[in-house]
This record gives structure tokens, C-alpha cells and sequence, in this order.
């Protein structure tokens, strides 16, 4: 009985102090503000800003600013080549950070790469020329200190699965290396062209939460595909669905699994996951794993060397052409069907190359804490596959794996790409003949090795805490690649990430707002259960820009709870609702759809005698309010800079009964 007379109490008090702040705020009338008009700007200037920070808005000009024409000469330079910034300032200790990170790097790329090639199903070579040439021109044009350039799995496997769609690698291989020249060339061309129209936000619309389920889904896809040369498979599906691979798998076990080449592949396996668990477990230790391929690679040779495992069924790499690369300018296609094939894979391809690379790139530069110019970045990294293709290179990008081991080695400058490139070019003129005997069972093994760490559950399990939509965007190109394909898994994540982006825009969120006790604060009456409601009137927040797009939901939204409220006056004989004030600071823009959304609101609560009031519009708002007229329909004195000043205006009523 007592607590519930200190309740009262307590709640007498609150009221007492509410209509005490509400009343105080409403005879105060001249601290009531009114929102204020912006001056009309010229068409020119207002289009001239818009533009400008639509496509510069880091103002990339702003160091050419009030220099000498010779020195500005140099900053252009500079900024195509940023080598001739950074290089002005490289020392003997940065040296030697670059070319132990770059030797050990190498290491880990040289076995990576002849597996990837087998990926794209290209011969290894292909996979060596791709970590020779690229690196060299990202270190002339990359700004990234940290980013390690070559083939990648993913998109490996992405670009053979696209390439063989059009034409056969076993019956015409000559016509399916020109046409992976030609995807290559062009996306080199797309990934230039968004750097140059400095379109790179486009990326952007693949979702953190499509990312991760593809790269998971792409990862699954890599190591199944591993299988053949694992289990020593010799005839195998061409398709990269998981049922068809586990179908291919199982037929042939009883005559088509070689014992021999089992042993290999799970000995090696072993030993390569128990280097990435001590590179994990000592931080210092990192130079394990990351050599490991390459111990694995000349042990299995020399084993296979000298028992003679490839006369008893283990498969082997036979040839890699010896050499740097060749020119291929004129194997690509310029005109005839095979052009339109090729843009059409290099666009796709170009589009996911750039997306792992300037994701690692931005990983690492937060890391060091230094500024990572994404348009430069596309730039460079075109540049760089326009140039790998006519010079006998497939899709090169920033690999993960190889980035991560850069920085661990202490890499200072893009100098360590270049030290790895001269690793390649010596293995290129020297060492490929000594791969003659090195078995398919290892490069599938540093492959599966290598592409675990693509699958991030830690990061869906974050995505499931955080927000369910991402969690069904990431499940969704998962399993559109591993029951799919990857270009169907490609697919679904674009659909899901722009799916997302059209439903918030259309249906966005749209609260009550109560009044926070004691105070003249307005709230989101589910956020803050405590706020309480202002008797006749209801306030609402639109937490968007209005457009064509959500105008009429936001329009039926609000009028949905007018009904509810009415309804539930009638209920319980409360005051009517006399007021609608609208709170508009999320609302950063409005359209013309906007605009006559609002004057049917309008006419809609005039029906029903009820006032429409606007709470701190902003200035892109009320300029669009004037020249529509719809601020005089309203009237000027409904507009209101605060919801305290709207609601002590609006209810002068209730402070009297008060």
C-alpha cells in the first residue's frame, strides 16, 4: 500500500515537473526560433557542388593548389607514379624490411601460383608470368605499402569457370587462352575506367555481408574442386556444383582413387595446417607457414623423383614453359563474337579482382594508419592487368594470404612486390624444369591449405548478432556457389546487396516520439518505453529522405496511426488528436513526389481538423518547402526550429487545464 501511494506520488511529481517545463517553455515566447530560409544559390554553382562531391570529394586537386607550373608538372607525376614520392624518402632499413618480406612472400607465391593457373585451366606458367609482370607495375602506380599482387583463388576460379562456359580448354585450348588474354585486358579496362571516372563507390554496392558468404561459398567450391587432384581422380565433372563434384568423387571409388597419391596429398595436408597453427600460436613464427608451400613442394618432387610414384599412377605438373613471358598482344580478341565473351568476363571478373583488392588494401593502411586513395588504387591495378595481358598474364589482384604474410615479414614499401617479381623472373630463367616431377596432389593440398581462411564463420556469426538481413545475404551467396555456380552465387550476392538498399529506401523507418520526464526532449517511444505521449497530439520522425521511392509509404504510414489513434480515443474517451507535428531533421532531402505526398497528408488532416506541424526541417528541405509553396499552405507559423517549440505552441490548451 505504501509503495503504491510513493508511486502516485512520484508520478504527480513528474507530471507536475512536465507541465511546469512545457508551460514555462510556452509563456517564454520570445526564445521561440524560426527555422530559418537558406539564400537562393546559382543553378551553375549548386549543380558545380553537387557534381564535386559527388565524384571529388576528396578535392584530389587541392596539392596542385597556388604551385609553379614546373611543380605541378611534378605532383602529376607523383600522383600517377607515387613511387616518386615515397622513393625520394627510401632508405637501406626500409630495404631491408622490403626484401625479406618480398623473399618470403615469394616463397608462398611461386607453389600458390602454378596451382592457381590449374584454377583458371591454364597452364602453371601463366600463373608465374601473372606474379612477374603485375607486381612490377602496381610498385610504379599502387599506393598501397602492404598489398601483395598476383593471382587469387577466387578469382581463379571465377574466371575459368566463365571462360570454360564459352569454350572448351581441352578440345581448343589455343582459342581459350586468347580469350582469357582478352577478359584480362578488359577487365584491366574496367577497373582503369572507374578509377579515371572515379566511379569506385560503385563497389561499394556489394555488401560486407554478400562478400563474406560468396568468398565462404567460393572457398568451399575450391578445395572440392581440389579433390581430383587429391584423391588422384582421373575423369572429373566440369561443373563446380557440390552435388555434381561429390557425385564425380564417389563414382569413381572403387577404380579411380590412387592410394599412392592419398598418402601425398593427406601427409602434406597435415603438415601444412600444423605450420599455419604454430604461425598462429607465435606471432613471431610467422615465416612458417608462409615457407611451407615451398618445403612441401620440393620435398614431394624429390620424393616422387626418386621412388618413381608417377609410373604407379600419381599425377604430375610434366612441363612448365621456361622463360619470362612471351607477348600476347596479338592473341587477343579485337573484333568478332570473342570480344563481346571476353568484356563481358573481364567486366565480372575485374569488378570482384577489384573488390578483394581494395578491401585488403583498406584492411591494412587502417592498420599502419595511412590514407588509401581508391581511385588510384583502380587505376593502378587496370593499368597493371591491361598490361599482364599482352604479356601472356591472366587476372591478377591483391591476394590476402600473401598480403598478410607481407606485413607479418615487416614489408616497409610497395618495393617488396618488386623483390618477389625478381624471385619469379629467376625461378621463370632457371628453376621451372625442376617442377617437371612435382605431383598435382601438392598443388591441390597448398590450395585447400590457402583457401580456408576464406571462410570467415566468426564474421557470419557477427553478422547473425547484428543484423538478420545480412545474415540471410550472406546464406544466400553461400549456398548460390556451392549448390549453384559461381557466377549464380555472384549473382544472388549483387541481388541480395541491392535488395537491401531498395527496401530501406522504400520502407523507411518511421517512429512515435514521446516526451523523455523532466525534460524537453523527444524520443522514440519503443527505444525509450519511460517517454511519454502529449495528449492531442501525435508526433512522428521520418528517418529518411523523402522520395518517389517511400513518399506514398511514409504518407500511408502516418495516416495508418492517426487511424489507430483515433480508434483508441474512442476506447478510452481520451483528448483528440488536434495536431500532427511532423519531426523532419533525418529527412535530408525531399522530391517533387515528396512534396505532393505532403500536401495530400495535409488536405487528409484538414478533413479530419487536424493541424500539420513541421519540426526542424533542413535547408535543402525548406528551400524545396518555399519554392512549392507548400511552407505557405501549411503556414509559415507551423514550421518550427525544435518539437519542444511545436508542442508548446500546439498546446496551450493543455497547459491552461493543467
Amino acid at each position: 500500500m505504501d509503495s503504491r501511494g510513493h508511486s502516485n506520488g512520484r508520478e504527480l511529481e513528474t507530471k507536475e515537473m512536465d507541465i511546469r517545463s512545457l508551460s514555462s517553455s510556452r509563456t517564454n515566447t520570445q526564445s521561440i526560433h524560426k527555422v530559418g530560409v537558406p539564400p537562393k544559390q546559382n543553378l551553375f554553382k549548386e549543380f558545380k557542388a553537387r557534381v564535386k562531391e559527388t565524384f571529388f570529394a576528396d578535392d584530389p586537386l587541392r596539392t596542385f593548389k597556388d604551385q609553379s607550373n614546373s611543380r605541378k608538372l611534378v605532383l602529376g607525376i607523383q600522383a600517377i607514379f607515387p613511387i616518386f614520392e615515397w622513393g625520394r624518402n627510401y632508405n637501406l632499413t626500409k630495404f631491408r624490411g622490403d626484401i625479406i618480406a618480398g623473399l618470403t612472400i615469394a616463397s608462398l607465391c611461386i607453389p600458390q601460383d602454378i596451382g592457381y593457373a590449374k584454377l583458371a585451366n591454364l597452364a602453371p606458367q601463366y600463373g608465374l608470368y601473372s606474379s612477374f609482370v603485375p607486381p612490377l607495375v602496381y610498385a610504379l602506380m599502387g599506393s598501397s605499402r602492404d598489398i601483395a599482387i598476383g593471382p587469387v583463388a577466387v578469382v581463379s576460379l571465377l574466371l575459368g569457370t566463365l571462360l570454360q562456359k564459352e569454350i572448351d580448354y581441352h578440345t581448343h585450348p589455343a582459342e581459350y587462352l586468347r580469350l582469357a588474354f582478352t577478359a584480362t585486358f578488359f577487365a584491366g579496362i574496367t577497373q582503369a575506367t572507374l578509377g579515371i571516372l572515379r566511379l569506385g563507390f560503385l563497389i561499394d554496392f556489394l555488401s560486407h555481408a554478400a562478400i563474406v558468404g560468396f568468398m565462404g561459398g567460393a572457398a568451399i567450391t575450391i578445395a572440392l574442386q581440389q579433390l581430383k587432384g587429391f584423391l588422384g581422380i582421373q575423369k572429373f565433372t566440369k561443373k563446380t556444383d557440390i552435388i555434381s563434384v561429390m557425385r564425380s568423387v564417389f563414382e569413381a571409388a572403387h577404380h579411380g582413387w590412387n592410394w599412392q597419391t592419398i598418402v601425398i596429398g593427406v601427409s602434406f595436408l597435415i603438415f601444412l595446417l600444423f605450420a599455419k597453427y604454430i604461425g598462429k600460436k607465435n606471432k613471431n613464427l610467422f615465416w612458417v607457414p608462409a615457407i611451407a608451400p615451398l618445403i612441401s613442394v620440393i620435398l614431394s618432387t624429390f620424393f616422387v623423383y626418386i621412388t618413381h610414384a608417377d609410373q604407379k599412377g600419381v599425377a604430375i605438373v610434366k612441363h612448365i614453359e621456361k622463360g619470362i613471358n612471351p607477348s600476347s598482344v596479338k592473341q587477343i580478341y579485337f573484333t568478332g563474337d570473342n570480344l563481346l565473351k571476353g568484356f563481358r568476363i573481364g567486366a565480372v571478373a575485374g569488378m570482384i579482382a577489384l573488390t578483394e583488392a581494395i578491401a585488403i588494401g583498406r584492411t591494412f593502411a587502417t592498420m599502419k594508419d595511412y590514407q588509401l586513395d581508391g581511385n588510384k588504387e583502380m587505376v593502378a591495378l587496370g593499368t597493371m592487368n591491361v598490361i599482364g595481358s599482352m604479356t601472356s598474364c591472366y587476372v591478377a589482384t591483391g591476394s590476402f594470404s600473401r598480403s598478410a604474410v607481407n606485413y607479418m615479414s615487416g614489408c616497409q614499401t610497395a618495393v617488396s612486390n618488386i623483390v618477389m617479381s625478381c624471385v619469379v623472373f629467376l625461378t621463370l630463367e632457371f628453376i621451372t624444369p625442376l617442377f617437371k616431377y612435382t605431383p598435382n596432389a601438392i598443388l591441390a593440398v597448398i590450395i585447400i591449405s590457402a583457401v580456408i581462411n576464406l571462410i570467415d564463420i566468426q564474421a557470419a556469426i557477427l553478422l547473425w548478432k547484428i543484423d538478420k538481413f545480412d545474415f540471410v545475404a550472406c546464406l544466400g551467396a553461400f549456398f548460390g556457389v556451392i549448390f549453384a555456380s559461381v557466377e549464380i552465387g555472384l549473382l544472388i550476392a549483387v541481388s541480395i546487396s541491392f535488395a537491401k538498399i531498395l527496401l530501406q529506401v522504400t520502407r523507411p523507418r518511421v517512429a512515435i516520439l514521446g516526451k523523455i520526464p523532466r525534460t524537453t526532449v523527444y524520443r522514440n517511444t519503443q527505444q525509450y518505453p519511460e517517454a511519454t505521449r502529449v495528449p492531442g497530439i501525435l508526433i512522428v520522425r521520418v528517418d529518411s529522405a523523402i522520395y518517389f521511392s517511400n513518399s506514398n509509404y511514409i504518407k500511408e504510414r502516418i495516416l495508418r496511426w492517426l487511424t489507430d489513434e483515433e480508434e483508441q480515443i474512442k476506447k478510452v474517451y481520451s483528448t483528440k488528436t488536434q495536431f500532427l507535428i511532423v519531426e523532419m531533421s533525418p529527412v535530408t532531402d525531399i522530391d517533387t513526389s515528396g512534396i505532393h505526398a505532403l500536401e495530400e497528408l495535409y488536405r487528409n488532416l484538414q478533413k479530419r481538423d487536424i493541424q500539420l506541424v513541421l519540426a526542424n526541417p533542413g535547408p535543402v528541405v525548406v528551400d524545396k518547402l518555399h519554392a512549392s509553396d507548400l511552407a505557405n499552405l501549411i503556414g509559415e507559423d507551423h514550421i518550427f526550429l525544435t518539437v519542444a517549440e511545436a508542442v508548446s505552441s500546439c498546446s496551450p490548451k493543455l497547459v491552461e487545464e493543467a
